[in-house]
């Protein structure tokens, strides 16, 4: 008798496994992001990660019927996670390129953005032409590190371009002298500046418009079908709008 109950457990184990005890899906996404990027993502004073992505991501997930899981992750070594199955989503302000889009399957974007100049305020730099023969930084492998790398003439003008692990380190060293000026998100750099009145300048001029989206495995089929419904109802309710005015006081998912 023993022995058959032995033999039915194992049977009932091994059919849960095989058939996943009635999962269809998914039951966690892994989202990868750089936890010093405040708004998007960062640690508060409990240091627990919230941010505008995080509200998004949390709404999302609930919606597609999943648990979600946030994993702070070197930046430059994004790609690698991902192709690792370390994580299974990039959910951090991602920009949209075309470079992007060629490794990773990207979500429909759900929010805009800007890659603005950010300097010290009492700078003499007023526009683009005005970085020529200065110190500008911008985070590795970040959209202004794009522009600046396809841009030769822009980039062959400087007098040092330096790219830093995250926009945390830029910031310092704005503050230390040692960058004259940075390039950096728009969302970011307006949330900085609301934090630290009078201490930053940001150039009416800008490098470019963009979108931003949720960037998955390029052979993506479980997360990203839920994710992209479930963003589109957000939108279509009125819940992306709210979270947004809730974390910049605009509408920014109108784009």
């Amino acid at each position: 008798m023993k022995k058959l109950l032995v033999l039915a457990m194992t049977l009932i184990t091994a059919l849960c496994l095989v058939a996943g005890c009635g999962s269809d899906g998914p039951k966690k996404m892994v989202v990868g992001l750089d936890d010093n990027f405040a708004p998007m993502g960062f640690r508060n004073e409990k240091n627990e990660i919230v941010g505008y992505d995080i509200d998004m991501a949390r709404e999302a997930c609930k919606r597609a019927g999943l648990d979600v899981e946030f994993k702070p992750i070197d930046w430059a070594s994004k790609e690698a996670e991902m192709k690792g199955e370390r994580i299974d989503a990039i959910w951090n302000c991602f920009t949209v390129n075309p470079e992007r889009a060629e490794v990773y399957q990207l979500s429909k974007p759900y929010m805009k953005n800007a890659q603005l100049i950010v300097v010290p305020a009492n700078s003499t730099i007023n526009a683009i032409a005005d970085l020529a023969g200065k110190v500008v930084a911008v985070q590795d492998d970040s959209t202004g590190s794009y522009i600046i790398d396809g841009n030769d003439e822009m980039r062959n003008s400087l007098k040092e371009y330096r790219k830093y692990p995250d926009f945390a380190a830029v910031y310092m060293d704005i503050d230390s002298g040692r960058v004259e000026a940075a390039v950096v998100d728009a969302v970011l750099a307006r949330y900085y500046d609301s934090k630290n009145p009078g201490k930053y300048r940001i150039l009416e001029e800008n490098l470019g418009d963009e979108v931003v989206a949720v960037a998955f495995r390029k052979d993506d089929k479980e997360y990203a079908p839920l994710i992209d419904k479930a963003l589109d109802e957000m939108k279509a309710d009125g819940t992306a709008k709210k979270i947004s005015e809730q974390w910049f006081n605009a509408d920014l998912t109108n784009y």
